[in-house]
């Protein structure tokens, strides 16, 4: 049953890559493979446990006496349902409450058009002046926001400003290599920096510090190449007046700017709120959800004769919110889990070990691989094959070494950020930003390699030189 879990992972990540070809929703597979490599884990705890790989189960009895004078079954099933399962959930649970205030905070805002404030000031229609302002909008906002958000914002910002498809085609791909290249460098900007971070590896100052260089390379590398190869400008677009994704709203201007002021500042604000508070993220990202939740209310109170069906409050808001991802993610994370939890992360991770002297190769072909599967799974799974090695630990060994690399902000979760973040760059499905736009630009697969993934390794490659420059 040992490696008959490794088969079915294999099998149910292939139906999630190949979920238009088979017509599958990718969170139908996601959740049912969460679900199955738990009771297959269940049902051969008996031989699986027994060999105890990585020590896990081992330390569990030694940590619970009394479990330990119960028959074996029971003790199997205290191990797995009470404590591994519970134990995932809570930490599965902190990125799917964080994950669901972002995205609210993030739909209410566009709701009310408060991302016009930056997508009318766009004036300029010479090709190369317009792919810099938006690559560097593109960044820092992905920073700020999140790249999934940021990508659909600049695609339909896209749709106002370019009139041709394959034009826009090259401006989105694009957008895919700069959200991304934004989303690595902040603990908000991309759901495997935000699992890095809520789980204890990295700090935001870290992060910021230490990838925003490389991630900048990234980027600046194949908007210098394409620099060179546009020419011109655009047409003016036949509709001059640019608008918003959802341009009708009855807020009012000065609304507008005070919730975009709100949300946005919420989401700066979730770090802050961690290193005051030294509570989970997600607290803080509920509070200020709360927060823009209840200007809300009283705004939509004080406008009279309103019917209720033209209010955007949060209440309706939610019902716009993308669950399916939520739900995608909760699959994923607990068919990750089941594996860390049966030993076959361990194995990964000793191989590993023993087949690389440094953190750096490693990290870069997990970047590469990300390039093809998602890389929430691939994050979920470093994270389990190596644990964060704390100073006590470190002061023991007898041979540090590669160790200090596992510490919190140590080079290999620094590293995993950046790799896992911008390679998925390099295919458009390689990532949640480049399958959002290519589904909402129609992009064919094709035409992205031939066209973006060049300047997409390109790019990734000097970000990996530029760290390993700076810190290696």
């Amino acid at each position: 049953m040992f490696s008959l879990m490794v088969v079915v992972f294999v099998l149910g990540y292939a139906a999630i890559v190949l979920e238009h070809n088979i017509k599958v929703n990718k969170t139908a597979s996601a959740l049912f493979l969460g679900v199955i490599l738990w009771v297959m884990f269940m049902l051969d705890a008996g031989s699986i446990l027994s060999a105890d790989i990585g020590g896990k189960f081992s330390a569990f009895l030694q940590s619970h006496p009394d479990i330990k004078l119960l028959p074996q079954w029971d003790q199997y099933v205290h191990y797995i349902s009470e404590n591994q399962i519970l134990g995932f959930l809570g930490e599965i649970s902190e990125i799917l409450f964080f994950l669901m205030g972002a995205m609210t905070i993030v739909e209410i805002v566009d709701q009310h058009g408060g991302f016009k404030i930056i997508t009318n000031r766009i004036k300029t229609r010479n090709k190369v002046k317009l792919l810099w302002i938006i690559s560097l909008i593109t960044f820092f906002m992905s920073a700020v926001l999140d790249n999934l958000t940021t990508s659909i914002v600049m695609v339909a910002l896209l749709r106002k400003l370019i009139e041709k498809r394959h034009d826009r085609w090259l401006y989105a791909g694009i957008v895919v290599i700069a959200a991304n290249a934004g989303g690595a460098w902040s603990p908000i900007g991309d759901v495997t920096t935000i699992m890095l971070w809520i789980n204890g590896n990295i700090t935001a100052a870290s992060i910021a510090s230490k990838i925003f260089i490389p991630s900048l390379v990234s980027m600046l590398v194949p908007l210098v190449l394409l620099s060179f190869m546009l020419k011109g400008a655009f047409a003016a677009p036949k509709h001059d007046e640019l608008s918003n994704v959802h341009s009708a709203t009855i807020a009012t201007r000065r609304e507008r700017h005070l919730i975009f002021i709100i949300g946005v500042g919420a989401l700066i604000f979730t770090p802050i709120f961690k290193v005051v508070t030294h509570l989970p993220p997600f607290l803080g990202m509920l509070l200020g959800l709360s927060v823009l939740w209840i200007f809300t209310e009283f705004m939509y109170h004080r406008k009279q004769g309103i019917d209720e069906k033209e209010k955007r409050t949060v209440a309706r808001v939610l019902k716009n919110v993308d669950v399916p991802t939520i739900l995608f993610f909760l699959g994923i994370l607990s068919a990750v889990d089941a594996l860390q939890s049966a030993g076959h992360l361990a194995l990964v991770s000793q191989w590993l070990d023993n087949s690389f002297a440094n953190v750096y190769i490693p990290n870069i072909l997990i970047g590469l691989l990300s390039a093809i599967v998602d890389n929430v799974p691939l994050v979920a799974g470093a994270m389990g094959m190596h644990q964060v090695v704390t100073p006590d630990v470190l002061a023991a060994a007898t041979q540090p070494g590669i160790l200090s690399s596992y510490m919190v902000d140590g080079d290999f979760w620094n590293l995993l950020a950046y790799c896992a973040g911008t390679g998925g760059s390099i295919l458009i499905i390689g990532s949640a930003a480049g399958v959002a736009v290519m589904g909402m630009e129609r992009i064919d697969f094709m035409w992205y390699l031939k066209r973006i993934s060049l300047l997409a390794l390109l790019g990734y490659t000097a970000g990996a030189i530029t760290y390993y420059a700076m810190f290696g």
